[in-house]
């Protein structure tokens, strides 16, 4: 049998391969549930700040009148950030906003394709999760937010997450080379002197390197063993 034969039959091989596997299976299961609860967590809050967002420009509504919300939403749809808002009346002409093209949406929170005002022609290619709420007199205001950030977010979790499991599983194979290689030579010493010792060298030994590990206290069991049996020899 060649070297890589008895290298892959040992015990030590199959009890590594098996270790390595279900490392991999959990690092998998590690990345999955993460990224999972991750784009579940995110989402909640999204939905959460969009509702919160909706109740409050019904208030202002209630309380500043259709001018004030004009303005309200005219000042936070030119504001930075991924924020998106649409304020039509009941004919479905806009009022404020920087939303120009959107889909059909309900009242309950989902995702649409949009475009925005300053891309003029362009394809809706944007996603976003919105709202629309129906306040009195038949106005309709719809509060979103770009989705963008959160699947960037969700891309860079789980690349790293690949990564670390790369690099661990990587880590784990040269460990596990490095040590099966170790038990190997250490099997090969012993096989080899009790090889010696059945040709009939009873003098031979089992090496013994004082790391005190089990192979040390085999030998030296064995040694004891093998002094005791030449001494009932002789």
């Amino acid at each position: 049998m060649t070297t890589i034969g008895k290298f892959f039959r040992t015990t030590a091989i199959k009890l590594s391969l098996i270790y390595l596997a279900v490392f991999a299976g959990f690092a998998v299961f590690l990345v999955v549930y993460l990224n999972t609860n991750t784009s579940a967590l995110l989402t909640r809050q999204l939905n959460e700040t969009i509702n919160a967002e909706i109740k409050g420009l019904a208030e202002q509504y209630g309380q500043r009148g259709l001018l004030g919300l004009v303005t309200l939403v005219e000042r936070r749809s030119r504001q930075p950030g991924a924020n998106l808002y649409l304020l039509v009346n009941n004919s479905g002409n806009v009022l404020a906003g920087n939303i120009a093209l959107f889909e059909n949406v309900d009242s309950e929170p989902r995702e649409i394709r949009y475009r925005m005002i300053e891309e003029g022609s362009v394809a809706a290619d944007h996603t976003a999760v919105v709202r629309v709420f129906e306040l009195r007199g038949g106005y309709k205001i719809l509060v979103g937010r770009d989705v963008g950030e959160r699947k960037a977010l969700q891309e860079i979790v789980r690349q790293t997450f690949i990564i670390a499991g790369g690099m661990l599983v990587v880590l784990g194979l040269i460990s596990w080379v490095f040590v099966s290689s170790r038990v190997l030579k250490r099997i090969d010493a012993v096989s080899s002197t009790t090889q010696s010792i059945i040709s009939g060298n009873l003098s031979r030994r089992l090496q013994v390197t004082g790391s005190g590990d089990e192979f040390d206290r085999l030998a030296v069991s064995l040694n004891a063993m093998l002094g005791r049996i030449a001494e009932l020899m002789h």
